[in-house]
């Protein structure tokens, strides 16, 4: 625990205007709010069944290790050193690498017009739970009865059982994101992330007791040893890694300059690994002791009732709850779940554009809530309470991730690390007060391992896309909101970093103070004496007198 837990963190006079998480606990809690999200719940567990079951873990921790929580960390330190958003942060690192923070803002701005329409759902079916509303055919219900989805094509029809729980999404994260980074999210992530495990501890239990619950633990986690020499098994282990940690696109950048600067920044990014995957387990128990308890109750095997996403979530699912005893429970817990880990992450996601905004334009908080969270709003709403909202959002959602995230997420590296060359300084900083050191590791790991992996999830994902459309959805479609979006984001990106900064703005390196090792760099001997400060009497190494 930080020597600073409890009282706010030291702050200059810029750090105070744009605020700061209360303490290095708060910072975990809203880190792993952010990366503990839908995905968690309802794709781990399907990715790991259909890529080696058991044998999938193995794969799976090499890619935490060697590329997620080195990323992570990557996060931090450029966040952390540079005391910014994304694209001021990236600035500050070098200026004509600015247009890449903006091409994270852009695709956080994307994914935060979406992504509350299935929090949307979440939460009708939260209460649809209690009486089972959606009758003996959750499927037909779901397309049809509730998002009332015809024929693919983009439609103005307006849907009020999306569109009413779609303005209660957003009222919620303007008043969230009004009140600021720790009456607002760090307040939420004090209270919604311990309720978040509570609640999702009940279902697994509950979901343990049911009949069939053995059967469908089984078939997840029985090993397939020769899916390990399979390179698609691995690219999914890097890619859902990436996928889950909400690393590469802004978000832990943007938490880490709320973060007191004498703060472990290397512990906090193991701690927040962690515990995003032991959630990932957790989920994947809970959901194949589910689905486990549906193959048996119809006579069918597991593999016939297994599925991830959407339909797990709102068709497999709520077959189960029908079926099982305490279904009523099951579903509020469940659904409930999903709209925790959802809002949590919504907030982190909206969180990366109000902080650009507002470094860029010296902006009042509120001032930035409105101008960004009412057009992302108003914008969701008008795509997604439509009878073709759930074909734009599955688009969209499929390109943003595979295109979207993970090449901004490569570029960002290669920047970084090759043309940047600022490794060796983030690594130094992270040194000042972090625990366990990091150095040529760590250097290697994000310079080399971690772009090669991305660049193979890239290359098998491309592949696929190339072989067959998506989901055999029309050309129009994949192309206006898939392949044209995707080319869109980074050319917004470079345009918006040519908007001139708000006068004052710090932008030739770190702020003053915020990297403790840049003086000590200068004097230190030849051989590679520590440079690190050493504590004045009567004051530990956090800073704490």
């Amino acid at each position: 625990m930080s020597t600073t837990a409890g009282r706010a963190p030291e702050q200059s006079g810029e750090e105070g205007r744009r605020g700061a998480f209360s303490s290095r606990r708060v910072f975990i809690l809203a880190a792993i709010g952010s990366a503990v999200g839908l995905g968690n719940i309802w794709r781990f567990p399907y990715v790991a069944y259909e890529n080696g079951g058991g044998a999938f873990l193995l794969p799976y921790l090499v890619a935490l290790l060697t590329a997620g929580i080195p990323f992570l960390l990557l996060d931090y330190a450029i966040g952390h050193r540079h005391r910014g958003s994304a694209p001021l942060s990236f600035a500050r690192l070098r200026r004509g690498a600015e247009g890449l923070g903006w091409w994270q803002v852009a695709i956080c701005f994307v994914i935060a017009v979406y992504y509350a329409a299935v929090l949307a759902w979440a939460l009708r079916y939260t209460f649809f739970s209690l009486d089972q509303a959606w009758g003996s055919d959750p499927n037909a219900f779901f397309f049809g009865e509730f998002l009332q989805a015809g024929d693919v094509a983009v439609t103005a029809d307006v849907v009020p059982g999306v569109l009413v729980p779609l303005a209660i999404v957003w009222l919620a994260v303007l008043v969230v994101m009004a009140l600021g980074v720790q009456r607002g999210i760090g307040v939420v992530s004090l209270v919604f992330i311990p309720l978040l495990v509570l609640a999702f501890v009940v279902l697994v239990v509950q979901a343990l007791l049911l009949d069939g619950a053995g059967f469908g633990l089984d078939a997840l986690f029985r090993p397939d040893w020769g899916a390990l020499t399979e390179a698609s098994v691995w690219a999914a282990a890097f890619g859902q890694i990436f996928f889950s940690l909400s690393i590469g696109f802004g978000i832990m950048i943007t938490y880490a300059s709320y973060v007191g600067r004498r703060e472990d920044m290397t512990g906090s990014g193991l701690v927040v690994g962690f515990s995003n995957s032991s959630f990932e387990l957790l989920a994947g128990i809970g959901v194949f002791a589910a689905l486990g308890f549906m193959a048996q109750s119809s006579g069918v095997a597991v593999d016939e009732v297994a599925s991830g996403g959407i339909g797990l979530a709102f068709i497999a699912f709520p077959t189960i709850i029908s079926e099982a005893p305490a279904g009523a429970l099951l579903g509020v817990l469940f659904f409930g779940s999903l709209v925790i880990a959802g809002i949590t992450s919504l907030i982190s996601v909206i969180e990366v554009v109000i902080s650009a905004v507002r470094d860029k334009f010296d902006t009042s908080r509120l001032t930035a809530t409105l101008a960004v969270v009412v057009p992302t709003a108003v914008l969701s709403l008008v795509l997604f309470s439509t009878t073709s909202g759930i074909y734009v959002l599955d688009v969209v959602d499929h390109f943003v991730n595979q295109y979207g995230i993970l090449v901004v997420a490569l570029v960002s590296m290669l920047v970084v690390a090759w043309a940047v060359r600022a490794l060796p300084r983030l690594s130094e900083h992270l040194n000042v007060h972090g625990r366990p050191r990091v150095g040529t590791g760590w250097r290697v790991l994000v310079s080399i391992v971690a772009p090669l992996a991305l660049a193979l999830v890239l290359v098998f994902g491309l592949l696929d896309d190339l072989e067959a459309p998506y989901e055999d959805y029309p050309t129009w479609l994949l192309l206006v909101f898939g392949w044209l979006m995707v080319v869109a984001l980074p050319v917004v990106g470079f345009l918006l970093a040519r908007v001139k900064w708000r006068a004052g703005t710090h932008l030739d390196g770190p702020p003053p103070g915020s990297d403790p090792v840049a003086p000590l760099r200068a004097t230190a001997p030849a051989g590679g004496a520590d440079v690190r400060p050493r504590p004045a009497a009567g004051q530990d190494e956090g800073g704490a007198r």
